[in-house]
């Protein structure tokens, strides 16, 4: 079940995330971009300190954050 959550929090947070910074990306494109973000998110908030409950809106602030930050990047180096 963890899985299954983590897969829809990652495609939210990749969806929104494309359409913050207006770039294409189908299902696929952003639930990766939503996994890879919500992974340097966590890093990044890990890094940071931050004491998170460790709750679904907390899981999706920190994914969302995450995936804008990796997909900014992204499209900065290979544009």
């Amino acid at each position: 079940m963890g899985l299954i959550i983590s897969a829809i929090i990652g495609l939210i947070a990749g969806a929104v995330a494309h359409r913050v910074l207006n770039s294409r990306g189908g299902f696929l494109g952003s639930l990766v971009v939503g996994l890879i973000g919500a992974l340097l998110g966590g890093e990044l908030a890990s890094i940071l300190n931050l004491n998170l409950a460790g709750g679904m809106i907390d899981r999706l602030i920190v994914a969302i954050v995450g995936s804008v930050l990796f997909l900014f990047v992204w499209k900065k180096v290979f544009k």
